[in-house]
């Protein structure tokens, strides 16, 4: 099992802010070769500590209102966290989901551009999900900080 040290949590913490970077500009920022960065990114890709790399699309621009939507369920039974699952997952409008702890079951966050669009998402996803009991949403004002910024 690979256990992660000082220098991969610096790379990591470099390529959660540019998964683009080269393996140069990657040494110089957490002060290794080019090659030792390559190497050690390698090892943390084949023992799955990093899963993958992604593009963040800002498809409404300014216009994006996030909706964080609180789930809950009718039983806390494996099956009908399974089904709830696997349903959000059949959804690209569903961009985040959590299992929680705490007053509700799952936390959901959308991205809409207007009341209308929200009200359709309700209407045709959110509220044919199998097993929710009950649905509580929440529209952000503005973003405040991003996971993606420094």
């Amino acid at each position: 099992m690979y256990e992660i040290d000082a220098l991969d949590r610096k790379i990591i913490r470099q390529l959660r802010l540019n998964s683009r970077i080269s393996n140069v500009d990657l040494g110089k920022e957490v002060g290794l070769s080019a090659s030792a960065c390559l190497r050690r990114i390698a090892l943390m890709e084949k023992a799955g500590i990093i899963k993958g790399y992604t593009t963040l699309i800002d498809v409404l621009g300014e216009e994006a209102i996030a909706v964080i939507i609180q789930i809950t369920l009718e039983r806390q039974t494996e099956e009908y966290l399974n089904r709830f699952e696997a349903a959000v997952r059949k959804y690209p409008e569903i961009r985040e989901c959590f299992l929680m702890t705490g007053g509700s079951d799952y936390l959901l966050r959308i991205d809409v551009e207007s009341a209308g669009a929200f009200e359709r998402i309700h209407k045709e996803i959110l509220s044919v999900l199998p097993g929710v009991l009950r649905i509580n949403s929440s529209f952000s004002i503005r973003n405040v900080l991003s996971a993606r910024q420094k």
